[in-house]
């Protein structure tokens, strides 16, 4: 049997479970983590955010990571962030995004999924982060919303 893919949900994936716009697919994606198709890797950034989240929301977050891998803040992704805002792809103001997709590259996942359009899931800003990342030594990433990774049945 083949390994699931190493995938990163930021904190937009959990509460869009909750979400009447992205409930369906995120809740989706979250069952193909259960099913094994994916090995959920998420951090304590995604924790942190969902600090002011409603208790449900929170409890969701802690049943799936139980099983997934849950990740403290790593010293090479702060650098990485903060490679990422000195090219400019964001802006001070998003030095969480910048940290999430950091977190994601650190930890060797092969996607990260997000419903941040503005940030992270972008089609200007996803090659951007690719150059920093092959520059400083890591591995090319793949940045999608939850309804592109998603298997569907036919």
């Amino acid at each position: 049997m083949m390994k699931p893919i190493r995938v990163y949900a930021d904190t937009s994936v959990f509460g869009g479970a909750f979400d009447d716009e992205f409930a369906a697919a995120s809740r989706e994606f979250f069952d193909q983590v259960r099913q094994g198709n994916f090995q959920l890797v998420s951090s304590a950034l995604v924790r942190d955010e969902l600090g002011a989240a409603p208790s449900h929301v929170l409890r969701f977050f802690e049943e799936l990571t139980e099983s997934g891998e849950l990740s403290e803040i790593r010293q090479d992704a702060i650098k990485l962030q903060t490679a990422y805002l000195n090219a400019g792809i964001l802006g001070e103001a998003s030095v969480a995004d910048a940290l999430h997709v950091a977190m994601a590259t650190v930890l060797e996942c092969r996607i990260i999924v997000s419903w941040n359009f503005r940030h992270i899931v972008h089609f200007q800003k996803i090659p951007l982060y690719n150059e920093v990342n092959v520059t400083r030594g890591y591995a090319k990433i793949a940045i999608h919303a939850p309804t592109e990774v998603v298997a569907y049945e036919d």
